[in-house]
């Protein structure tokens, strides 16, 4: 179990830019793309594709030294193993997080793809399930199953992959997947099977978190103290460890005052003009006003460096190691979290190293 703080940045999965409702990186609104200056002399299209920003955020995170990538499953987005395979072909330490739900693929299928990566890789690939994912977009994805189902199937989906992967001629004959005599043979045997991530609050969750997640990632807005030691309690009946992770924005500058005023540029931007600038909660600290600026998702923190760092360190006190970050626009933000955040753990990493 890790005993020291572990961080990945987010990856764009809808394009990305300086304004939050202009996003004319990564070829995701073409119609917003800026007319290139009078010196640009070559003005053939298709001078770098869609994937080249996706590659410039990882070439970020690795050259800033930042331990990982993370990509979402996004449904009206980027195919996030897609990117996952290319971040992890066009880097040479970088680990990345691919997100997916269950019902992408049978489970052999998966392992197999993921036996692939890794050999191809060094071991790099790690895996997050969306178990529980809303209705309307399940649907949309033609995934049909109700309810506590598909936290059984995702049960089913697990056992059977780490099944495959581990032992050669398995069988296994369950409600949602049966496999007659499978499992992997060399090369593909005998490789580390990716880390697996996993969510949620609720006690199906948990419990399959308990059974086989490697990371369970919270959100900052969920009762993280209290869903670390319900997680700890049931993943110590099972006899194995579980480390815990939380998805958090994050807005970090000099100086508070240079934050603040760096949100309230974004909130303007993003239709926010005339209407006052949210308060942080007085308790947490954390800000709502990320799901304006940077599309939906949790509270974050806003602040200084170090008032980030305090921050965070709150949460690696309740027993949380793994920190994925998320700040816009991606490259820029990447290298000022690598450079200027991370430093300010190096006596945490020291004292355990």
């Amino acid at each position: 179990m890790a005993a020291y703080p572990d961080f990945l940045v987010t990856v764009p999965t809808q394009g990305d830019g300086r304004d939050p409702l202009r996003r004319d990186r990564g070829e995701w609104q073409p119609g917003a793309r800026r007319p290139l200056p009078p010196f640009v002399t070559d003005l053939r299209p298709g001078a770098s594709s869609a994937f080249d920003h996706l590659a410039q955020v990882g070439r970020a995170a690795e050259i800033a030294a930042i331990g990982g990538a993370f990509v979402p499953f996004d449904s009206a987005g980027e195919e996030s193993l897609v990117v996952a395979a290319g971040l992890l072909r066009q880097s040479r330490h970088l680990r990345v997080v691919a997100g997916f739900h269950p019902g992408i693929a049978t489970p052999v299928y998966a392992a197999k793809f993921s036996a692939s990566l890794q050999r191809f890789t060094g071991n790099r690939l790690g895996w997050q399930l969306d178990v529980d994912l809303d209705p309307a977009v399940a649907r949309s994805q033609g995934d049909f199953l109700p309810g506590a189902d598909r936290y059984a199937r995702a049960e089913e989906f697990l056992t059977v992959a780490k099944g495959v992967w581990h032992e050669e001629g398995y069988t296994y004959e369950g409600r949602f997947y049966q496999v007659l005599a499978g499992g992997f043979q060399s090369p593909n045997s005998g490789l580390p099977f990716p880390r697996v991530y996993l969510t949620g609050t609720s006690p199906e969750a948990l419990a399959l978190s308990a059974r086989h997640a490697d990371v369970h990632l919270f959100t900052a807005d969920q009762d993280v103290e209290t869903g670390i030691g319900e997680l700890a309690a049931q993943s110590a009946q099972e006899g194995r460890p579980v480390e815990y992770g939380l998805r958090l924005p994050v807005l970090a500058r000099d100086d508070d005052e240079e934050a603040w005023a760096e949100a309230r540029r974004l909130w303007d931007l993003a239709g926010g003009v005339g209407e006052g600038l949210p308060d942080p909660d007085p308790r947490t600290r954390l800000w709502g006003g990320f799901g304006r600026i940077a599309g939906p998702g949790a509270s974050g923190l806003v602040g200084s460096y170090e008032t980030v760092a305090a921050g965070l360190r709150g949460y690696l006190g309740q027993g949380v190691t793994t920190f994925v970050l998320e700040s816009r626009p991606h490259i820029e933000e990447t290298y000022r979290l690598g450079e200027r955040l991370l430093p300010l753990f190096a006596k945490e990493i020291e004292h355990v190293h």
